[in-house]
């Protein structure tokens, strides 16, 4: 039997990026969707992270010249999912909680060849994107601000494009730009900057005094 990894297609995936990147970011889909909790009670837990993560569905991912500066460039990830009951506040509309969620939802992989992705999240994916396909290796940090503006409700049935761009990547600031589109209704439902910071290496603490 292959391994989990092996099975992953990535031919549906669209957008210029490698098969490579993109086989990294579907594997660790894969693998939070089908991730369990365990619990003392020994009674099965999907957990809530894998429940978010198996509304995605993964569909462009690639590597641009900005718009603005064509001598720079932007990593780009668009995810898709569709809204339903288990989504909706008590006024029957997308809750601002799974929303927030959703742009940063958290997917990781452990595979031994990719020393690239540790930890990201669907608004911080291009980082790994724009930095495996021009250095080789992608740089994540740790979360320091989600800045969400919400825009219109959407309600059960209603198609969301989750567009995930860079904005900034330094030595120790990385800012991405996320927009989550209604397609089937043609608005903006929210947007949000999101900043990570890269931590720093922890210092060697001192041999106490005698």
């Amino acid at each position: 039997m292959k391994p989990e990894s092996d099975c992953v297609d990535t031919s549906q995936v669209e957008g210029n990026a490698s098969s490579a990147v993109k086989h990294a970011l579907l594997s660790s889909l894969q693998s939070m969707k089908t991730s369990h909790v365990s619990r003392p009670t020994g009674k099965p837990f999907r957990g809530f992270e894998a429940e978010f993560t198996s509304w995605l569905q993964l569909t462009e991912v690639s590597v641009l010249p900005k718009a603005e500066e064509p001598e720079k460039l932007e990593g780009r990830v668009v995810f898709e999912a569709t809204v339903d009951e288990d989504m909706l506040n008590f006024a029957g509309t997308l809750h601002g909680g799974c929303l927030a969620m959703m742009i940063d939802m958290h997917v990781s992989s452990t595979h031994f060849w990719l020393e690239l992705i540790r930890i990201c999240s669907c608004s911080t994916s291009p980082i790994y994107v724009l930095g495996a396909s021009t250095s080789g290796r992608g740089v994540f940090g740790v979360s320091q601000s989600l800045n969400i503006v919400y825009h219109s409700p959407a309600l059960t049935g209603d198609k969301l494009h989750i567009v995930n761009t860079t904005l900034t990547l330094g030595s120790r600031a990385l800012s991405t730009r996320c927009e989550v589109w209604n397609v089937t209704r043609h608005r903006l439902v929210a947007s949000a900057v999101h900043i990570n910071m890269v931590p720093s290496e922890p210092k060697a603490s001192k041999s106490a005094k005698l």
